[in-house]
């Protein structure tokens, strides 16, 4: 006598063997946390001994007036951004300036870029900050290793008119990606990001180091 499984144990069985969602299209980064740490005294620290003040001064020149918050939002240009930023601390931010500082704050995540290089050909990788357009003159300086496939790719809140979470970002940010939530997974060590990420039909998961971040890929079925 052949033995036939219970019709409810296939089922479950067939279930667990179900994919949950396909396979994600592209791979959508945040910058600053998962691809790099971020030490923003060290930032500080760089802009007044430019300008021959002390950091606090460029604390409240960048963040405690909301000029930082401005900029990433897209609510005023580049030229307005460092003209007020080198008028808060008394002396002129060009650009190499302002993109020197960043590069002195920020320290590659060297196993998650690993990971993503290992998803080379396979899997389509953008970035999107919440920063302003220099940011991303910044970022291909900081992981060179990740060109050309970052190439056109690295996408700035600014440029949006907003900031994650607002779903409105990550919609204008697929819209220009031509990719649709479904086929996409994002990554941020902010989960205020990741609900926003979802709420906007996202993919979307939380990672803080190379180990988080190979854990999520696996979820994911992608390559890590």
């Amino acid at each position: 006598m052949v033995a036939h499984s219970p019709p409810d144990r296939d089922k479950r069985l067939h279930n667990c063997r179900m994919p949950l969602h396909p396979t994600p299209r592209l791979l959508l980064l945040d910058f600053d946390g998962v691809l790099a740490h971020y030490d923003r005294p060290k930032r500080l620290l760089h802009l007044a001994e430019h300008a021959g003040c002390t950091p606090a001064q460029v604390q409240a020149a960048l963040f405690d007036s909301g000029l930082e918050t401005a900029y990433d939002s897209g609510a005023i240009d580049t030229a307005t951004y460092l003209e007020t930023l080198g008028q808060g601390i008394g002396r002129i931010v060009d650009p190499e300036t302002w993109i020197a500082a960043r590069l002195v704050a920020c320290r590659p995540c060297t196993g998650v870029l690993e990971r993503i290089a290992a998803l080379a050909g396979q899997t389509a990788v953008a970035v999107l900050t919440n920063n302003g357009p220099l940011m991303a003159q910044a970022i291909e300086r900081l992981v060179p290793q990740l060109f050309p496939a970052l190439q056109g790719r690295v996408l700035c809140s600014g440029q949006f008119g907003g900031r994650k979470p607002q779903r409105e970002v990550f919609q204008q940010a697929l819209a220009l990606l031509a990719i649709e939530p479904r086929h996409t997974l994002f990554v941020d060590d902010l989960f205020v990001n990741v609900r926003g990420a979802r709420a906007a039909g996202l993919h979307a998961d939380t990672v803080r180091d190379a180990r988080s971040f190979a854990r999520v890929l696996r979820r994911h079925r992608l390559p890590c």
